[in-house]
């Protein structure tokens, strides 16, 4: 009897002791679903760099279809050196805009 008694009161003030620690110890699982928030960070880094690529594909093709970087020696051919620094519009969500709307052309 005085053992159940003991045993009680211990738990009693475990139970208390549980009740007032910090819900979370670097041991204890995070209630974080760190797989959605790493998914997350992915796509949006995937997006971004699809974003960046298709900025600079749309600048060259842009640039090829103005005639920006015909070589002035051969007319018929193209200066690589201008289209990997040419600026065929003022600002890169020009080319992003032109882009995603004419997406299949």
């Amino acid at each position: 009897m005085q053992t159940q008694m003991s045993e009680d009161k211990e738990k009693g003030l475990m139970s208390m002791y549980r009740e007032t620690r910090p819900r979370e110890f670097i041991a204890e699982k995070s209630t974080t679903n760190h797989l959605a928030w790493s998914l997350l960070v992915i796509v949006l880094a995937l997006a971004f760099w699809m974003s960046v690529a298709l900025v600079a594909a749309e600048n060259q093709r842009h640039a090829l279809e103005t005639g920006m970087c015909q070589d002035h020696v051969f007319p018929t051919e193209i200066d690589t050196s201008c289209l990997k620094q040419v600026r065929s519009r003022d600002h890169w969500w020009q080319h992003l805009g032109h882009a995603l709307v004419h997406m299949g052309r």
